[in-house]
């Protein structure tokens, strides 16, 4: 996929993390134990899918595993989705015993509906705003019908470009989302938003958080049918 820039971006990002996979590996290793704000985000979907019947859960965007790992210690059964083959192979060591799948949040490898959950944990922020609508109708198709949908993400409206991370090159752009504008990309791909998170930044960060929860829509003979005799 090209960027405006004229660049594959999917190529980019893998190839980046390719490159960083053991350097983010340690670097991302504590990171939850500093932010009780995304903790309790993961813990409330986490609730959500349990109290839905437990049903799986995709990690869209996995990287090395570290949030299939956390949401499976609450009793979730994840399995997660990356382009790196570099990240799967540290996840697959870090975190064993959940599938993990080379894939794209454009094209997930997954059938219709079926899961009962399932996140981009900074994993949208890597797909231009262009193909965002995209990843989500992707998002919603793999999910059933009231499933939830948990998105986490740097706020604001530009962009940021790395060209080198702890020495080691790369090509890679964060997308920041603008926290209403994610809101309504979620309304038109069939999602209803129960809630959205802002945080501040801390000192070592360059802008605040977003984290949101949304729900695909129950339509048709399944919504008709709630309530009645």
């Amino acid at each position: 996929m090209t960027a405006p820039d004229g660049h594959d971006y999917v190529a980019d990002t893998r190839s980046s993390y390719d490159a960083m996979a053991e350097a983010y590996a340690d670097f991302v290793r504590h990171e939850l134990d500093s932010f009780p704000v995304a903790r309790a985000m993961l813990a409330v979907f986490a609730e959500l899918v349990l109290a839905a019947g437990g049903g799986p859960v995709l990690d869209a965007g996995c990287g090395v595993g570290r949030i299939c790992g956390h949401l499976g210690g609450l009793g979730l059964d994840v399995s997660g989705v990356d382009l790196s083959p570099g990240m799967l192979a540290v996840a697959r060591r870090d975190h064993p015993g959940h599938a993990y799948t080379e894939g794209s949040l454009l094209d997930l490898p997954a059938e219709d509906a079926s899961y009962d959950g399932a996140l981009a944990w900074y994993s949208l922020i890597h797909v231009p705003p262009a193909d965002q609508p995209r990843a989500l109708a992707e998002l919603h198709r793999v999910l059933r019908p009231g499933g939830h949908l948990l998105l986490a993400f740097q706020v604001g409206d530009e962009p940021s470009h790395r060209t080198d991370a702890a020495g080691i090159p790369m090509r890679l752009t964060f997308h920041r989302i603008n926290l209403d504008a994610i809101q309504v990309l979620l309304r038109d791909a069939g999602f209803d938003v129960v809630s959205t998170t802002w945080r501040e930044r801390e000192p070592d960060e360059k802008s605040p958080q977003g984290i949101v929860l949304a729900r695909k829509q129950v339509t048709g003979l399944v919504e008709a049918g709630a309530g009645s005799p």
